[in-house]
């Protein structure tokens, strides 16, 4: 299928020293079928000098679409997605954490199954595949296993790795879903709405893995892994099993539904 542009949504928390080498990694890959980029950053309410890095890279790189929003309060990283994810005007879109945990050159790896007319919705799962994976935390790993088994029970999905960030949506399908998780929710919640979309085709590729420890900046903790759960039964379980029809009929000019 032809796709002219996708949306690359950057939620920023106090990443005022690092979000130029990822804003870097994005400018220099090259999509595929000459894609165009449209880069959306929010600022989530930064106590540091986030706001100033971003302007400052926007300034000094003009021929790449920076589009940049800001919270007045911390709302979380899911809030911030919510606000990305109403500003894209890509045909797709994928979210990129602003660290450098995930490697933006891999978008292509995502963007294939899609170009080849199979898939809707592209998880990129660091648990399959032969690609580089940092060695960090046993229990961590063990964490996001277990979230994923227990999402794929009631969305009766087979994820490997429903936590993952890099998620690549079709923007027409994903910003009409009612999304209200505003912290490291925002995953169960969005795969268990996006599992109710009759034929929704989905896919998930292998991707690379250069994880952070806390010292360096990781922000995900045993709080968020027991939300988590929380969100997993609330919109897996006790959810109100929608079908969607809003979406289908918005879409079906777009034939996102297999005939």
């Amino acid at each position: 299928m032809q796709i002219n542009k996708l949306s690359i949504v950057i939620p920023a928390y106090n990443e005022g020293k690092t979000i130029h080498f990822i804003l870097d990694k994005v400018r220099e890959v090259k999509l595929l079928g000459n894609i165009q980029k449209e880069v959306i950053i929010v600022n989530d309410f930064s106590s540091d000098n986030t706001e100033e890095a971003v302007l400052a890279y926007q300034f000094d790189h003009p021929e790449i679409d920076i589009n940049y929003y800001k919270h007045e309060v911390n709302q979380g990283k899911g809030a911030a997605l919510h606000t990305g994810i109403k500003a894209a005007t890509g045909e797709f879109l994928v979210i990129q954490d602003a660290d450098l945990e995930y490697d933006p050159e891999e978008y292509n790896i995502m963007l294939k199954p899609i170009l080849s007319g199979f898939a809707d919705v592209v998880y990129g799962s660091r648990f399959m595949g032969g690609r580089p994976h940092r060695i960090l935390f046993f229990w961590h790993s063990i964490g996001n296993k277990f979230l994923t088994f227990l999402s794929n029970m009631f969305t009766n999905l087979n994820l490997t790795d429903m936590e993952t960030c890099y998620k690549m949506f079709r923007t027409s399908i994903v910003q009409q879903l009612s999304l209200q998780e505003k912290r490291f929710g925002f995953e169960p919640e969005v795969t268990a709405k996006i599992a109710r979309i009759p034929n929704l085709r989905i896919y998930e590729v292998g991707i690379s893995y250069y994880g952070r420890t806390y010292a360096e900046g990781k922000k995900i903790g045993w709080r968020d892994g027991f939300r988590a759960i929380y969100c997993i039964f609330k919109y897996g379980l006790f959810g109100k099993k929608k079908t969607e029809i809003d979406i289908l009929n918005s879409v079906k000019s777009e034939k996102v539904i297999v005939e």
